[in-house]
C-alpha cells in the first residue's frame, strides 16, 4: 500500500541494496560503531571537547576526571537589546551620490562616503554569548587508570568512562529536546562511591546562589557597543543522588556517598518569556522523571531524525578520532568522510530544530562573550551554507528556524529599505543578529552589499524545491515578493543591462583600491534566481500575474555573465580579475551560478562552465574551512570527482578539522561542517527540477559504498549502492507522483513515479526491477 508523503519524509528512502521501505525509527537496526567519535584522553582545549545540543541548549563536554567542565549555551543569549542601527546621515540622496561616484570610477571616494553616511551606528552588531560553565569536582581514590570518552551520534550522548583503584565511574551527558534540560548522569560500579561538588560560573551580570538542593543564577545579559542589556536570564541546576545525600555549601551542591547521581541544568532568557518561571518549570518536570526515562525519550526523539539517512564508505579505522584525522593526511580513509557526514547531520539536529533560533556561525556552541565575528549570522554565504545540508540529508524541518528569522528580518529590512534607499520591499545586507539588524555594518568594504535577504529567499525556495510543500511555498512567497520589489525599484540601467549599485563582490577588493562597485556577478546571479523563483511561486499559487510578468521582464534585462580575457568567469561587471590584489581570495562569489545555483552547468552552458573551471583553478584549492567546502561542491558540480576528493582530503586534515571534528576556519565555524558534507552528496547525487544524476562525481577513492535516505529535488528519497565504481542499485521513493529523468554517465531514462511506491533501478543500464 502506498505510504503518505509525511511517512515518506519520516522514514527516509528504501534500504540500499535490500529494496524494502525504510523502517520507522523505533525499529531501525542498531547503529554501527562508525557513528562514534572517541578519544583516549580528556579535552584540554575547547576544540577538543564534544558537543551536545537540542536546538535551543548546547553544551561542550570536556570529559575531565577529577574536575569536569561542561560549557553551556542557550540560543537566545546575545549581547545588547533591541536597537535601530540606522546611520543618521543615511538616505536616498547619499545613495545617489555614491552611485554617481561609482559611475565616475571614483571608487575610493564612494567607499569613504558609504562609510560616513550608510554604515550602521554602531558599526558592529551584537554577539552571541556563552551562558557559563558547569564544573563537577570529584573526590577520587587515586589517579584514574584506564580512560575513554566518546560521543555516540546515534544516541546524542557524550560519555566519559574511567577506572579508579576501586572501580569504574561513568558520566553521560545529553541535551534533551523532549525535556528541555541538559542532563548529566554519573554511575559507579560496585566498590566505588560518588563524592563530588557541583558549581556554576557565568560571565554574565548574574548572581549565583544555592538553596533547596539547587543552584540558582539570575541576572542580565551584557551591554555591547553602547547598546544596553535587554535580556533577563536565569539558570537552575539540581542534583539528586541514589544511595547518598545532597547538600548545599555556599553556592555549591555537594553529593556524598552515592552510587548514582543525576544533575539537571535548565537555562532561559526573557526573549520568550519569564526566564525564572521557565527554568523552574523545566526542572520540576524533568525532576519528576527518572534518568532512564529522560534518556530513552531523548534518544527516541533524536533517532527520529538521525536515522533517516546514512552514508557508508567502508570499514572504520580502530584509531581514536583525533588520530584518524592526523592519519588521513598520509593515507586516505573513506570511512572518515562518512563519519564527517554523519557528524554534520548530528550537528544540524543539535543546533537547529523547529522553534529554535537558526544555527549561527558556531551552530549553538560558543565559549566566549566576544566570539570571532560575534558568532552572528553572516548572510553573504555562511548562514546559507549552514542550511545547504538540511534537505538533501533528509532533515528538511531543521530549516524552519531560518524561515522565522527571514520573516523577522523582513520587518526590520522594510524600514531599512525605506530609510536608506527610499524603496518599497525589504533589504538585508551581509550580517544580522538576534535583534534582526539589517543595515550595512563593519565598513563598506564588507557591508555595502544589499543581497543578503535575496539570497536567504533563494535558500527558502530550496526547501520548497526539495519538499514541494504548498504550505511552505505560501509562507515564503510574501518574503520573496518583498525582496524582489526592493530590487525592481533600485536596479540601475547600464550599457550591459540592469545592475545593482552600490554593492561589492563579497568580501573582495577590486584593482582600484576599494571594494564598492556596481553590478558584481554574484548580485546578478542571485537576482536571476530570485526573479525566476518569485515569478514561479506566484504562478503556482495563482497570484499576482502582472507582478510575475514584471519580474520575468526584469530578469531578462539583467546584465549577463561574461567571460574575461583569461578565459575566466568575470567577478565584476568589467574584466578586473587579473589585476585584483587577492588572486586566491577565499570567496568565490561569482560562481554562485554554478553552486548553489543551477544557472551554469556543463551540459546547458558549457562555455560558462569552462570559464568557471578557469576561475576555480585561479583561486586555488586551499582556503579557509567553509571556502574549502564550497570549492568541493563547485568541483562536484563540474563532475570532477578526483579534484573534489583531493580538496575534501584537505578539509579532513588537522589544518581544517579540529580534534573534535569541528571545522577549522580557523577559528571554528560550523559552516564548513555543513558545506563539506553537502558537497559529498553532490559527488554522489545531483538533482535539478525533474532530473536526477546518479554518481556524477564519484572519486576512485570511494570504489564501493552505499547511501540511504538522501533526498532529491521534487521530493524523491534516494538510496544508492555501488561496487568497484559502478552502480549496483538505486532505489527511488517519491513523495508525490510525476516523472523524473534519471542519468548515470551517458545513460538517461525517464521514469514515471507514483507517490510512495518504490522504483528499483539496477546496474549501469538503469533497468527497472
Amino acid at each position: 500500500m502506498p505510504i503518505t508523503r509525511r511517512q515518506a519524509i519520516a522514514a527516509g528512502a528504501a534500504v540500499a541494496g535490500q529494496g524494502i521501505v525504510g523502517l520507522p525509527a523505533k525499529a531501525a537496526p542498531p547503529a554501527p560503531r562508525q557513528d562514534v567519535l572517541w578519544y583516549r584522553q580528556p579535552a584540554s582545549i575547547w576544540t577538543e571537547a564534544l558537543p551536545v545540543g537540542n536546538g535551543r541548549l548546547g553544551a561542550m563536554v570536556f570529559g575531565g576526571t577529577t574536575s569536569e567542565r561542561i560549557q553551556l549555551n542557550e540560543d537566545t543569549l546575545w549581547s545588547g537589546g533591541p536597537y535601530d542601527p540606522l546611520n543618521p546621515k543615511a538616505g536616498p540622496q547619499a545613495v545617489e551620490h555614491i552611485r554617481k561616484l561609482i559611475a565616475q570610477r571614483r571608487f575610493a571616494e564612494a567607499e569613504a562616503l558609504a562609510n560616513d553616511c550608510l554604515i550602521a551606528r554602531p558599526v558592529s552588531q551584537m554577539s552571541y554569548q556563552t551562558f557559563g560553565d558547569l564544573f563537577i569536582d570529584m573526590d577520587l581514590p587515586g589517579t584514574p587508570r584506564t580512560y575513554r570518552r566518546e560521543l555516540d551520534l546515534d544516541k546524542a550522548i557524550a560519555t566519559t568512562h574511567f577506572a579508579t583503584s576501586t572501580g569504574t565511574i561513568t558520566r553521560a551527558v545529553l541535551a534533551s529536546p523532549v525535556d528541555q534540560v541538559i542532563a548529566i548522569h554519573l554511575s559507579a560500579s560496585h566498590g566505588v562511591t560518588l563524592n563530588l561538588a557541583v558549581r556554576f560560573d557565568t560571565p554574565q551580570d548574574a548572581t549565583v546562589r544555592a538553596a533547596g538542593n539547587a543552584i540558582h543564577a539570575e541576572g542580565r545579559n551584557r551591554a555591547d557597543h553602547g547598546i544596553p542589556a535587554g535580556l533577563g536570564l536565569a539558570a537552575r541546576i539540581t542534583a539528586s543522588a541514589q544511595g547518598g545525600s545532597v547538600r548545599t555549601e555556599g553556592a555549591t551542591l555537594v553529593v556524598s556517598g552515592a552510587s548514582h547521581a543525576t544533575i539537571l541544568v535548565a537555562l532561559a532568557t526573557s526573549h520568550a518569556g519569564d526566564p525564572v518561571a521557565t527554568v523552574a518549570r523545566q526542572i520540576a518536570n524533568a525532576s519528576a522523571r527518572p534518568w532512564v526515562a529522560l534518556r530513552d525519550a531523548h534518544i527516541a526523539e533524536h533517532r527520529r531524525l538521525y536515522r533517516r539517512a546514512a552514508l557508508h564508505l567502508g570499514p572504520a579505522s580502530p584509531l581514536p578520532t583525533d588520530e584518524r584525522i592526523k592519519a588521513n593526511v598520509e593515507s586516505d580513509e573513506p570511512a572518515l568522510a562518512a563519519l564527517y557526514f554523519a557528524y554534520a547531520r548530528y550537528l544540524m539536529i543539535c543546533s537547529s530544530r523547529p522553534g529554535t533560533q537558526p544555527a549561527n556561525l558556531q551552530g549553538i556552541w560558543n565559549e566566549s562573550t566576544k566570539p570571532p565575528w560575534g558568532s552572528k549570522y553572516t548572510i553573504n554565504i555562511n548562514t546559507q551554507m549552514n542550511y545547504w545540508l538540511a534537505d538533501p540529508a533528509n532533515l528538511g524541518e531543521c530549516a524552519e528556524p531560518l524561515l522565522r528569522m527571514v520573516r523577522e528580518l523582513a520587518v526590520s529590512g522594510a524600514k531599512t529599505a525605506r530609510a536608506i534607499y527610499g524603496a518599497r520591499g525589504w533589504v538585508a545586507h551581509h550580517n544580522t543578529d538576534l535583534w534582526r539588524a539589517s543595515s550595512p555594518i563593519d565598513g563598506a568594504a564588507w557591508g555595502m552589499w544589499p543581497m543578503g535577504g535575496a539570497w536567504l529567499c533563494n535558500a527558502l525556495w530550496d526547501r520548497w524545491d526539495y519538499g514541494r510543500d504548498r504550505a511552505w511555498l505560501a509562507a515564503i512567497y510574501p518574503l520573496m515578493r518583498g525582496a524582489a520589489e526592493f530590487f525592481l525599484e533600485t536596479l540601475q540601467p547600464s550599457s550591459q543591462g540592469l545592475i545593482t549599485s552600490p554593492s561589492i563582490s563579497p568580501e573582495n577588493r577590486h584593482p582600484f583600491g576599494a571594494s564598492v562597485c556596481a553590478g558584481p556577478a554574484m548580485d546578478r546571479q542571485i537576482l536571476r534566481d530570485l526573479f525566476d523563483r518569485t515569478a514561479a511561486a506566484a504562478t503556482l499559487l495563482d497570484r499576482d500575474a502582472d507582478f510575475a510578468e514584471q519580474l520575468r521582464h526584469a530578469r531578462s534585462a539583467l546584465a549577463p555573465d561574461r567571460i574575461g580575457k583569461a578565459g575566466q568567469l568575470q567577478e565584476w561587471l568589467e574584466d578586473w580579475d587579473e589585476a585584483a590584489p587577492e588572486q586566491d581570495h577565499r570567496h568565490v562569489s561569482h560562481l554562485y551560478a554554478l553552486y548553489p545555483g543551477h544557472q551554469i552547468n556543463p551540459d546547458g552552458t558549457p562555455e560558462l562552465a569552462r570559464a568557471a573551471r578557469v576561475s576555480l583553478d585561479r583561486r586555488g584549492d586551499e582556503s579557509t574551512g567553509w571556502a574549502t567546502a564550497w570549492r568541493i561542491a563547485l568541483w562536484a558540480r563540474l563532475r570532477d570527482g578526483e579534484r573534489a576528493h583531493k580538496i575534501l582530503r584537505s578539509l579532513l586534515s588537522p589544518a581544517r578539522t579540529y580534534p573534535n571534528m569541528f571545522d577549522a576556519h580557523p577559528p571554528f565555524q560550523i559552516d564548513g561542517n555543513f558545506g563539506g558534507s553537502t558537497a559529498m552528496i553532490e559527488m554522489l547525487m545531483q538533482s535539478r527540477g525533474s532530473s536526477l544524476h546518479l554518481l556524477p562525481a564519484l572519486p576512485r577513492a570511494w570504489p564501493s559504498g552505499s547511501a540511504r535516505g538522501l533526498i532529491a529535488r521534487g521530493g524523491v528519497a534516494v538510496d544508492l549502492k555501488w561496487t568497484e565504481g559502478q552502480l549496483v542499485q538505486a532505489v527511488l521513493q517519491p513523495m508525490e507522483s510525476g516523472t523524473v529523468e534519471v542519468r548515470l554517465g551517458e545513460i538517461r531514462r525517464t521514469i514515471t513515479l507514483s507517490a510512495g511506491r518504490l522504483v528499483t533501478l539496477k546496474g549501469s543500464t538503469l533497468a527497472i526491477s
